[in-house]
């Protein structure tokens, strides 16, 4: 599904760590580290892109904590 609110920018946070070689099985999202934790963001185009981020979650094992779907960027002021 798509339409208005789309592309949207998320954050999902998970138990355990991943590295950043995991950005590209998770749809190119940013991976940082949060203590014990790994925080996923960035922009995914649609709903079913968000799901398959879960999915691929769950199917390396690990558990997402929390979903947050974060405002729009602004854009950049020009210089």
């Amino acid at each position: 599904m798509s339409g208005a609110g789309w592309p949207a920018r998320y954050e999902v946070r998970v138990d355990g760590v991943l590295d950043g070689r995991w950005s590209e099985w998770f749809g190119g999202l940013r991976l940082s580290r949060d203590g014990e934790q790994t925080v996923l963001s960035g922009a995914l185009p649609d709903q079913s892109a968000l799901h398959g981020v879960l999915n691929a979650i769950g199917d390396l094992g690990h558990t997402a904590i929390s979903v947050c779907r974060l405002p729009p960027e602004e854009p950049a002021a020009p210089a």
